[in-house]
């Protein structure tokens, strides 16, 4: 695999022919301003999820969470009871509530959910708007299943659990035909690749979901290429869901990026956690990039398992979003307008056609778990660096043909009609994998020739022609 060609293994290998935008104002920073003491004041997402980890360390026992809200760009902080901490949060700008259930109470109440009501096709996360555990059940969840699952949840309290229906199956989004590709006994699998890090030990290597490290060892960029990566770590099921996969060539340029279609890159110079309510992108091979927000935190979700089917692969610490995804996005990056890193795609349910929830692994978790960094090593888990505002305001930064910019794979001529025309027939996971490596302009191509390739061959690989349109913009829709 040549350098450059390495150089575009971000965010699901390739351009994958999102309609998005980049508006000339899409990275400004919100205005800032003081606010008197005890003064709600006015916060762009970034600076409310770093006041919100303040404060959670502030406020100790306190703390019940926190969330963003988007409309009036304020931090709401939940507390329980009063005192001088709390007098601190409020002085510092945040929204400071009352609620009945602290942090170890909705913890609690989740230790009883995995005890009792364990049940492949279920899920649980943290609302801090609620300050309550809601919990889903999807369509496969019936009968004596749901008898037990809706005992579970009375059992725990109308004040400290909700109990839902959600439509499809809970599933990991993982399948054949396009992006990162293994060969495995029976067929092919395919995920996204997540954000490219260096390993402890200074090699180049990429983050992607857990299970797709489960199910294969080496991976290549094209359905019948050559391995061009190894798994080094992988964690699924259990606490997490994220692989770290070491590149073979410890020369490969791994930039620390995402490609987000229409010869957009956004530079991540950053992991961040997760805020409730803060806006968030998503790049997958399937689907390309999708928006919209998180909804919940500290999620549980059981995955009816692949290998037993009486048994149940169940998944702790995720991030629950109302991001679209589909099978193929598994391992795909979940980042903020600003540049920072907050997820790997996991699983859930529906699809980008009517919707669904879908749940990440947290990339400052798998850092610290693997040790690894973001990109050259230049931002770690920590999340301490500034954000990519100015850095990934325009769209020129991708146009280059010596990185193969997603704008050459996926020009406009190529994504065509608007995403309902996009959405047709072929979409399919086997249509997409149709092509061989040559035609997935190979080893040695430029990116002007892999982008007529695609034109000629009318594929779906590295989301050029044929995937599913989104309208989705990085200014964002929430």
């Amino acid at each position: 695999m040549p350098k450059r060609k390495a150089a575009i293994a971000v965010g699901g290998v390739a351009a994958l022919g999102a309609a998005a935008l980049l508006l000339p104002n899409a990275m400004a920073s919100q205005d800032k301003g003081t606010a008197a003491t005890g003064t709600v004041r006015p916060l762009k997402a970034t600076d409310a999820t770093t006041l919100a980890a303040q404060l959670k360390q502030s406020l100790g026992g306190q703390f019940a969470g926190a969330y963003y809200d988007t409309a009036k760009r304020q931090l709401v902080v939940n507390a329980v009871g009063d005192g001088d901490a709390v007098a601190r949060a409020k002085s510092a700008g945040a929204v400071v509530r009352q609620v009945e259930n602290s942090t170890a109470d909705l913890q609690s109440a989740a230790r009883t959910l995995r005890t009792k009501a364990a049940i492949p096709g279920t899920a649980w996360a943290v609302d801090p708007r609620t300050n309550k555990v809601i919990v889903s059940a999807d369509s496969t969840v019936t009968g004596a299943k749901w008898d037990q699952l809706e005992s579970t949840v009375d059992g725990l309290g109308s004040g400290t659990a909700t109990l839902k229906k959600t439509g499809g199956t809970f599933k990991t989004f993982v399948s054949g035909g396009d992006a990162i590709f293994s060969q495995v006994q029976g067929g092919n699998v395919r995920c996204s690749l997540g954000f490219n890090v260096t390993a402890s030990d200074g090699s180049p290597a990429f983050l992607t979901a857990g299970h797709c490290g489960v199910a294969a060892k080496q991976w290549s960029d094209s359905e019948t290429g050559q391995p061009l990566a190894t798994v080094d770590q992988a964690t699924f099921p259990g606490e997490g869901d994220f692989s770290l996969v070491k590149y073979d060539d410890p020369a490969t340029e791994a930039p620390s990026e995402v490609n987000a279609g229409n010869g957009q890159i956004v530079q991540i110079t950053q992991a961040a956690e997760a805020t409730v309510g803060s806006a968030v992108f998503r790049m997958g091979s399937t689907t390309g990039l999708h928006d919209g927000q998180v909804t919940g935190l500290d999620a549980t979700v059981n995955f009816q398992s692949e290998t037993d089917p009486n048994g149940v692969d169940t998944v702790t610490g995720l991030i629950q979003t109302d991001v679209c995804a589909e099978p193929g996005d598994s391992g795909g990056s979940l980042f903020t307008q600003e540049g920072a890193a907050i997820g790997l795609t996991s699983g859930g349910s529906g699809d980008c056609t009517s919707g669904g929830e879908t749940f990440f692994q947290p990339v400052t978790t798998a850092l610290a778990a693997t040790g690894a960094t973001l990109g050259d090593g230049g931002a770690g888990a920590g999340g301490d660096q500034a954000g990519a505002g100015d850095e990934a305001g325009a769209g020129d930064q991708a146009g280059a043909g010596d990185e193969a910019g997603a704008g050459d794979q996926a020009g406009g001529d190529q994504i065509g009609g608007g995403a309902d025309d996009q959405a047709g027939a072929g979409a399919g996971a086997d249509d997409q994998a149709g092509a061989g490596a040559d035609d997935q302009a190979g080893a040695g191509a430029g990116a002007d020739d892999q982008g007529a390739a695609a034109d000629q061959q009318g594929t779906k690989h590295h989301g050029r022609s044929g995937q599913r349109g989104d309208t989705s913009s990085l200014t964002g829709s929430n």
